[in-house]
C-alpha cells in the first residue's frame, strides 16, 4: 500500500511539474481574451488538464496536433467539467462538445481538426461563441512534436 501511495504522489508531482512548464499564448474569440497553456508534444497532450481542481474563467488549454484529422478527447483523471472546441488549421471552430469529469467517453471532431481548445464547461455558450466562429492567435502556438 505504501508503495502505491508513493507512486501516486510521484505521478501527481510529475503532472504538476509538466503542467507548470507549458508555454502560454494569448488567443481571442470574438471580443474575448483567452490565456491558453499549450500542449504541443505527445506527453503534454496526454496529460492535458489532469488533476487540476480549478481553472480561472479566461484560462484554457490549447492542444496542437501533428496532423489535421478527426481527433478525439476524453476526461480520464480530469477533475474539471470542460467544453472542448475542435478547430481547423484556419482557426475556424468545427464543433464544441461538453465533457464530464473522470469520464472515458470520447468526444471527437466532426471534421479534421488541427487544434482543440478546452475551457471551463459552458464558456463558449455563455459568450455566444459557436461553430463557424474563428479563433485568432493560433499562429503563435508552438509547432507540434
Amino acid at each position: 500500500m505504501k508503495i502505491l501511495a508513493v507512486l501516486a504522489a510521484s505521478l501527481m508531482a510529475t503532472t504538476a511539474l509538466a503542467q507548470n512548464a507549458l508555454p502560454k499564448i494569448e488567443l481571442t474569440a470574438g471580443f474575448y481574451r483567452i490565456e491558453a497553456e499549450v500542449a504541443a508534444t505527445d506527453a503534454t497532450r496526454q496529460i492535458g488538464l489532469m488533476q487540476r481542481e480549478t481553472m480561472p474563467p479566461q484560462h484554457g488549454m490549447l492542444f496542437v496536433f501533428t496532423e489535421e484529422k478527426t481527433h478525439c478527447m476524453w476526461m480520464k483523471n480530469t477533475l474539471l467539467p470542460l467544453s472542448v472546441a475542435f478547430i481547423d488549421a484556419g482557426g475556424v471552430i468545427l464543433n464544441i462538445e461538453d465533457m464530464q469529469p473522470q469520464s472515458e467517453d470520447n468526444h471527437c471532431a466532426r471534421r479534421p481538426a488541427r487544434y482543440a481548445l478546452e475551457m471551463n464547461i459552458g464558456w463558449f455558450a455563455q459568450r455566444g461563441i459557436g461553430v463557424g466562429d474563428k479563433l485568432r492567435g493560433l499562429e503563435r502556438a508552438p509547432r507540434p512534436q
